[in-house]
């Protein structure tokens, strides 16, 4: 797996204060949950966006899409996702997706179960 370049969040917390985008404010909840979840998850600017790592990437923001808020879920297909939050049939990865603030609240609890299982999963993997 992929590992990271390391945690640059004041790399993210500039390209997010130049960030113009309709759903920057739910970019910065989902931000402030997959770091909560875990002290251990960096961060950095990768593909033009806020992209998250644990032990390999686990997620990285498309900011390309404009009538939605679209997570990257990078090899996505090895987490279980009870509450359906990870969609596609990509045979590398799943995407996540938001409309709302409203939405980004509401999944809150799905979206940290797997960000708590990426972490474990990682664990496990050495």
């Amino acid at each position: 797996m992929a590992r990271s370049d390391g945690n640059r969040t004041a790399d993210v917390d500039a390209y997010l204060g130049r960030l113009d985008h309709p759903f920057k404010a739910e970019v910065e909840a989902v931000r402030a949950i997959i770091k909560g979840v875990d002290p251990r998850i960096t961060e950095q600017v990768k593909w033009n966006a806020p992209s998250f790592s644990y032990k390999g990437y686990m997620a990285t923001f498309n900011l390309h899409a404009t009538r939605h808020l679209h997570l990257v879920w990078h090899n996505g297909v090895v987490l279980e996702d009870p509450d359906g939050l990870l969609e596609g049939s990509y045979p590398d990865r799943r995407m996540t997706y938001f409309t709302s603030m409203a939405e980004v609240e509401a999944r809150r609890p799905a979206l940290k179960a797997l960000v708590r299982q990426w972490v474990e999963l990682m664990d496990r993997e050495g």
